[in-house]
């Protein structure tokens, strides 16, 4: 996991196992490692932890982690190889981009 201030980076988890391994095995595996980084996130004062998706979208999600823009990413962690962006915020799904300039849509604004 890679740190900036309260947010990081999980770069993984990776699992090796034999090819004749049930992918559900695998992804069980996967999600153990994960809980264990979430586990450890809550004890060292980290309150986001973002990770690329590495066709483990299953894992992220049942973790608590949505979908992110890239410019949730603070500049500490930018410029990091990948496509696409999941975020966990102490186990909810709550995001805010208020205050990031972006415009409002017209049901936002009150004009329905």
């Amino acid at each position: 996991m890679e740190r900036a201030g309260a947010t990081a980076m999980l770069h993984g988890p990776v699992v090796v196992a034999p090819p004749d391994t049930p992918t559900e095995d695998v992804l069980a595996v996967a999600a153990e490692l994960t809980g264990q980084a979430l586990a450890h996130a809550g004890t060292a004062a980290i309150a986001t932890v973002f990770a690329r998706p590495q066709s483990l979208d299953r894992v992220w999600v049942r973790s608590g982690f949505i979908p992110v823009p890239e410019a949730e990413l603070p500049r500490e962690l930018q410029g990091r190889p990948g496509l696409g962006l999941f975020g966990w915020r102490g186990g909810t799904a709550l995001w805010s981009t208020a205050g990031r300039g972006g415009s409002r849509s017209a049901l936002a604004r009150g004009e329905h």
